[in-house]
């Protein structure tokens, strides 16, 4: 038996002797994209139970059946991180929650501000593109995606979450990021930016860092990749 390097997310109980049923389009891709037949090797994720390493036992074109061997990797958490969002364009929207879940968020919001050109995203499909992320980058925790809801609706909600507030406004300072370990969020605008109400409110609150990005304004996907790698460095796991 060759070793495993196809991961599948499954929602699915994973332990030892645990068989897992595939649905018709998992079995498609392992037995008729990958090639895979019985007696080959899969690992297996679901969010929860960690990373365990299957045998296909039953291979067929509408389904098929795995059933768990060893774990190979213990549930991997990431720190207590949302990113909050507005969507922008599809593609560029997509890329921000692959990258979101390939560097540690444990929660993604997108959020509906005063300039966010987007009037609604679908969660299901980012949902899954946060999947995909999780399978190819190796990780056994996929982050919830959340419904949109409007910025003051999604700020309601932070309670003592501190907020890093990445503020356009403030390109061409030196980027820094002050505070302490614990539950935060990272806050990104529009392509329109923040308006001057919105900038407002955000300075107002106790619990807001607002930080540069560097000496450039920043696209929005762009900025929230840099803003999740300055988080990571100074307070995440990244240490």
């Amino acid at each position: 038996m060759s070793d495993a390097k196809i991961r599948l997310y499954v929602e699915h109980p994973l332990a030892p002797g645990q068989s897992v049923p595939l649905s018709r389009e998992q079995a498609h891709y392992l037995f008729g994209v990958m090639r895979l037949s019985a007696g080959a090797a899969v690992l297996l994720f679901n969010g929860t139970d960690g990373e365990w390493r299957a045998d296909v036992v039953e291979a067929g074109k509408r389904g098929g059946v795995l059933v768990c061997d060893v774990q190979t990797k213990g549930l991997q958490v990431p720190p207590d991180l949302w990113l909050m969002f507005a969507p922008i364009k599809k593609a560029r929207t997509d890329f921000i929650v692959e990258k979101a879940a390939e560097m540690g968020a444990r929660r993604i919001v997108p959020v509906q501000t005063e300039f966010t050109n987007a009037g609604r995203v679908q969660r299901d499909r980012l949902q899954a593109h946060a999947v995909e992320a999780a399978e190819q980058c190796g990780g056994t925790y996929v982050p919830e995606v959340a419904e949109m809801v409007r910025l003051d609706r999604a700020l309601a909600t932070l309670g003592d979450r501190r907020l890093m507030f990445c503020d356009e406004a403030m390109a061409g300072d030196t980027p820094a990021l002050r505070g302490k370990p614990g539950p935060w969020a990272i806050l990104i605008g529009p392509e329109g930016g923040f308006s001057d109400r919105e900038r407002a409110r955000l300075h107002a609150m106790e619990q807001a860092h607002a930080v540069a990005l560097g000496p450039r304004i920043l696209r929005a996907d762009t900025a929230a990749v840099a803003a999740l790698t300055l988080w990571q460095m100074g307070l995440g796991d990244w240490q």
